[in-house]
């Protein structure tokens, strides 16, 4: 093993924390107003750089981190966190395959690894302090943060930015006066890499304790003045003297892939080196100008970005007055529609910083890690937080695309997973023979490695984001080739273990509701994935005309399995028999779980609505075709609806249960309450990123629903919003839906067909038939009727 990978096996085993534990504070502010400030409604804004926050991670260890105050960056692969300092600019930069760990047959939590940060980005600048007029910014328009202050009578800008179509993150510096830039570029690898400096590049190289090779280039490109390699003991850095503008280019890349055959036998970590290709990304982004290769960022970022606009009304000038961190508090309790629309499309730019074609899913801190121990590790954890949640809007605001990579690595990791199920005690039924097919335990890493106890209802989990991606396209090639699939071989899986009651009715075998237990069979939580699981594979092979035979068998299981009941107070039950007086006690926080009280009453409020996955994002349970249950949904939701917790991501998880329930203003109050427990950045947790990605969903699912075979039009539209609009919200069935309404009431929708299909319209106790061509659209009023 080489002599930098023992560095970071001793470094870890001491508990050495962050790299930014060496970090020096930013310079005081100074007052005064900024010329460049006029901040769109889609802009987020501070008068002031990031602060360090200090955390705790899982092991105790409290360290330094711009997590929640930064702000993101991202090209889906390489990430960025803005904090905007004046004298000292300060990076934390990210490559998403950057992980230690590897295959864990064993399932141990200490051997599974966890996501690594690749090191900080430091520009040191002379001269520019006082300062006066400071703004710090992030346009969700064109996905680029901005930083600018004036100081000694000169006016400075930066500009920052993730280039998807060049792979590499880009930072601009410019100055109204010529010759204004004196200062030097500093990279600190946060794995003791091996760093070379030669023609205007840093090359910085390097292996994490699995063996996992990485390398990071820099480029430093000035206009005007001079730069030279500056070497001393403390490491090689770049300086640059009266420059006119400096520009900056950094790539990273690892030797890992997408591969269980090479990952199996360790391949990859001696294949290809990514050092040509990062070369070849730096060469060409170095030769086009900096305007060039911002133009074509911005190009791409709205492709995407600029698919889906949501207008909820106009704020006041008090309210966009106030920059973000401000309004946000102020939000939480007032409604300001024009911030609400921010953090909805907030949401949506996260995802696509972070999930990107050709690339892996983002895991529980997004690509975003300043601290070598993550929360979680960093890990894909698959019960209702995290990974599903990250997903649950890609396809109904118009963002397809960034599914992909989470839908590719699941299947990657299926070989991994069956290998792992196959060779289980503890999952071979009572026939004693391993059941067909995979399932998963609670998390795990990019090489398909799990940890902690068996989750298998986890398997229906990937399975449901399988089927959606097809329900919204209607890709019967993709449904043939790649869901069905997915989907036969999971059925299969639960065709071998689930278990037989003795009145015939069919059960999940013990697991425990997320993450509130106790252990039992029949838990409802896994009781609804599975239902949806056989719903989503029946349907599946109707479309495609396969299987009839084992469709059939897969009916009947779902006829059989146990539906859950209703208790004493009118709840749906979490479990399959009332918990009257029993306290939770799970594997995952004793005490946080015992600290809700008893776990089936009124009074428990525990964080989980884990047993209302039927109503949201499952479908077995609605107000018209099983009322009672619904009804009881309602119940639960709302006793378990406290306010003011640790945890952020509950609210985006209950907003479009309360939605698809039609209670909107319910899940209205859930939005305005995660926005008051959000962090600066708004990015959603203090530690991780989960919460903000889906809450764009509770949007949708207000304004749209369409999982019931029709296209329900302003389904859940709460008072908040009396008068908006909303376009390019996707609906099942390839439909986009544009929505405009006054007054609480719908004025017109216009309905297009991206692929040619029929469809019901609902819009309150109205419902009409449409039938479009590909490509065509109809506009309907008020009354759903044709307008001319």
């Amino acid at each position: 093993m080489t002599s930098c990978c023992l560095f970071i096996l001793a470094r870890k085993f001491f508990g050495l924390v962050s790299l930014l534990c060496l970090a020096v504070g930013s310079s005081a502010l100074g007052a005064g107003s900024n010329p460049d400030a006029s901040p769109g409604a889609l802009t987020l804004w501070y008068d002031k750089p990031a602060e360090f926050s200090v955390q705790q991670n899982d092991y105790g260890i409290k360290y330094r981190t711009l997590f929640r105050t930064a702000l993101p960056l991202g090209n889906g692969r390489l990430g960025a966190l803005i904090k905007g300092g004046v004298a000292r600019e300060y990076l934390p930069l990210n490559e998403n395959t950057l992980w230690t760990g590897g295959l864990n047959p064993g399932g141990e939590y200490t051997k599974m690894g966890s996501y690594q940060p690749l090191g900080n980005l430091i520009i040191n600048l002379q001269g520019h302090e006082p300062f006066t007029q400071y703004r710090r910014s992030l346009d969700l328009y064109d996905g680029i943060a901005r930083a600018s202050y004036t100081s000694n009578g000169i006016h400075y800008r930066r500009e920052y930015f993730a280039s998807y179509p060049g792979q590499v993150i880009v930072i601009r510096l410019s100055a109204d006066k010529p010759g204004s830039y004196t200062g030097s570029v500093v990279f600190n690898d946060a794995h003791s890499g091996f760093m070379e400096v030669k023609d205007r590049r840093m090359t910085i190289s390097g292996c994490l304790d699995n063996a996992l090779k990485y390398e990071t280039q820099i480029l430093v490109l000035n206009e005007g003045g001079s730069q030279q390699v500056h070497r001393d003991e403390y490491g090689d850095a770049i300086d640059f003297k009266d420059c006119d503008s400096v520009t900056i280019i950094a790539a990273a890349g690892t030797t890992y892939a997408m591969d269980y055959a090479k990952i199996a036998d360790n391949a990859h970590y001696r294949g290809e080196l990514p050092h040509e290709r990062l070369t070849r990304q730096i060469d060409a982004a170095g030769t086009v100008s900096y305007e060039k290769l911002k133009a074509a960022h911005v190009t791409d970022y709205q492709s995407l970005f600029n698919r889906f606009s949501i207008n909820l009304g106009a704020s006041t000038g008090a309210q966009r007055a106030l920059p973000t961190d401000l309004r946000r508090g102020r939000a939480a309790k007032d409604t300001d529609p024009e911030f609400e629309q921010l953090i909805c499309q907030y949401g949506r730019y996260l995802v696509i910083a972070c999930s990107r074609p050709g690339g892996i899913a983002p895991n529980g801190n997004g690509i975003w890690t300043d601290t070598y121990f993550p929360a979680l590790g960093g890990k894909y954890c698959n019960d209702i937080a995290q990974e599903p949640l990250n997903y649950w809007a890609v396809e109904t605001t118009n963002l397809a695309d960034c599914h992909l990579p989470y839908l590719d690595m699941v299947q990657s990791q299926i070989p991994a997973w069956r290998k792992d199920t196959r060779d289980a005690a503890e999952l071979k039924p009572a026939s004693g023979k391993s059941p067909r097919g995979w399932t998963v335990r609670g998390c795990h890493n990019i090489m398909g490695g799990q940890a902690f106890w068996w989750h298998q209802p986890g398997n229906a989990w990937y399975c449901l984001h399988f089927w959606e991606h097809y329900a919204f396209s209607m890709d019967k090639d993709y449904l043939a080739k790649v869901a069905y699939p997915v989907l036969k071989e999971t059925c299969e899986y639960w065709e071998d273990s689930l278990k037989a009651l003795p009145d015939g009715r069919l059960v999940v075998p013990k697991i425990f509701s997320p993450e509130h237990g106790p252990w039992e069979e029949g838990v409802s939580y896994g009781q609804e994935l599975v239902w949806d699981l056989l719903t989503n594979y029946i349907e599946a092979s109707s479309i495609l005309g396969i299987d009839k035979e084992y469709r059939e068998k897969v009916a009947a299981l779902r006829e059989k399995l146990l539906v859950p009941g209703i208790g004493s107070w009118g709840q749906l039950l979490e479990w399959m028999t009332e918990k009257k007086d029993a306290v939770s006690v799970t594997p995952f926080d004793k005490s946080m779980d015992a600290k809700d009280g008893p776990i089936d009453t009124p009074e428990n409020t525990h964080r989980h609505t884990s047993h209302l996955v039927g109503v949201f994002p499952c479908r077995q349970f609605s107000i018209e075709q099983t009322p009672e249950l619904a009804t009881a949904a309602l119940v639960s939701l709302k006793a378990r609806s406290n306010k003011g917790d640790h945890a952020p991501w509950k609210y985006p998880t209950r907003a479009p249960i309360y939605a698809r329930l039609y209670q909107g203003d319910l899940a209205y109050d859930q939005i305005q309450q995660f926005i008051g427990v959000n962090t600066p950045n708004l990015i959603g947790d203090s530690v991780e990123c989960d919460g903000a990605p889906g809450l764009p969903e509770s949007f949708a699912e207000m304004l749209v629903q369409s999982h019931q075979g029709n296209i329900h039009l302003l389904p859940a539209l709460p008072k908040a919003w009396p008068s908006g609009s909303v376009k390019a919200i996707r609906a099942r069935g390839g439909f986009e839906v544009d929505e405009t309404w006054a007054d609480g009431k719908l004025t017109y929708a216009t309905i297009r067909s991206v692929t040619g299909n029929s469809a019901s319209v609902r819009y309150g106790e109205k419902t009409i038939k449409i039938d479009l061509q590909p490509g065509s659209s109809v506009v309907l009023d008020e009354n759903l009727q044709p307008k001319n």
